[in-house]
């Protein structure tokens, strides 16, 4: 039997399961077509929100290396350097609401097999911004959105009731959920911050409020490096930094980690695994820790000649998935999903040199 790349997520079908995550690469109607026309199950767009913003005046993005001879990480140019990691300090979506929506309609018009998923954002702690939630929903829900995803995760936020600031508050999280109980009938993913010790807990929230996915990891709240010689940050503006986030493949084992966390705790649940996904290879890891679908950024911004939306990558990624499933005998990823799970245990529970060793080993029954 011919592999499938056909994915059902949250009672969507995609066209295979790699997505283009909340970023950069999704923030305009141009971008999002240039996408699905190479390829891409789905995108998720740059949040959307009702407040205004305006970007640092300065870079938003840099991108990290290192090098075998001199391996230290920094922005610098070298010859012979790898990817290490991006930073951004780049906050959601300076295009307002009533921009947005005539393109989503337009996106979805031209690609009705693909699925587009709506990220919003708006505050927290009183009706006024309940009501907010509820209109970005609507809006976008009618517009031709699939699905939406909540925006709980961003790490760099002006207002202390928005993006990562609220992911730790369960109340928060249900209330939110509450409010777009009956405004929308769409699946509602929910992207938490990977930077709290409560993650599972936040998780169980989301879910038992009705979230139909927890999306993660976004990038981890990082500063920037400083030059030895210079003194200078290798991005600021008028000689000052704040907190931005950290991602590419220096996040990939604790986005696995947290992934992990949450599948084992609730195996029967979705969840869309982001961070550090270069190549089939990551992205097979996040499967076997029980992501049911894979969102992308970093990787497909650094690809030169695409537009910031890796036309090369999902291409590749869409290949090497057919030929692995292909070679293993698998009909689709649900068949190898979740597989590493039961692997993951107790550190008493790895079995030590010694059979007197009794400071944690647990032995079998």
């Amino acid at each position: 039997m011919k592999p499938e790349l056909t994915t059902q997520f949250t009672g969507l079908e995609f066209v295979n399961p790699f997505v283009l995550a909340s970023a950069p690469p999704t923030e305009s109607k141009r971008k999002i077509l240039k996408a699905f026309e190479a390829g891409w199950g789905g995108v998720v767009t740059k949040t959307i929100g009702l407040h205004p913003v305006e970007n640092v005046a300065g870079p938003k993005t840099i991108f990290q290396r290192t090098s075998e001879q001199k391996p230290y990480v920094s922005r610098n140019k070298r010859p012979d350097t790898v990817s290490h990691s991006s930073w951004n300090w780049e906050l959601i979506s300076d295009q307002p609401l009533e921009q947005w929506l005539p393109d989503l309609e337009e996106i979805k018009t031209t690609y009705p097999d693909r699925m587009l998923i709506g990220s919003i954002m708006a505050g927290a702690g009183n009706e006024e911004e309940m009501e907010n939630w509820r209109k970005l929903a609507r809006a976008c829900v009618d517009a031709g959105c699939d699905a939406l995803e909540l925006n709980m995760s961003c790490p760099h936020m002006d207002r202390k009731d928005m993006g990562a600031h609220i992911a730790n508050d369960e109340d928060i999280i249900r209330s939110i959920l509450g409010a777009l109980k009956g405004a929308v009938d769409v699946p509602i993913w929910v992207k938490l911050t990977p930077s709290t010790s409560t993650l599972v807990d936040a998780a169980g929230a989301a879910y038992d409020a009705g979230a139909a996915s927890i999306s993660l990891c976004n990038t981890f709240p990082s500063l920037p490096l400083m030059d030895p010689e210079t003194f200078k940050f290798e991005v600021e503006v008028d000689g000052l930094v704040t907190s931005g986030g950290l991602g590419g493949l220096a996040i990939l084992h604790q986005a696995l980690q947290r992934v992990s966390d949450i599948s084992r705790a609730y195996p029967d649940k979705a969840i869309s695994g982001i961070g550090g996904i270069k190549g089939f290879r990551e992205a097979f890891n996040f499967i076997a820790h029980g992501a049911g679908n894979l969102q992308v950024c970093t990787a497909a911004m650094e690809e030169k000649g695409s537009g910031g939306i890796g036309v090369n990558l999902i291409n590749e990624l869409t290949t090497d998935l057919a030929d692995y499933l292909e070679r293993k005998g698998y009909s689709s990823i649900e068949e190898f999903r979740g597989i590493a799970r039961e692997r993951i245990v107790e550190h008493s529970q790895v079995r030590r040199k010694s059979d007197a060793y009794n400071g944690g080993y647990a032995k079998s029954a």
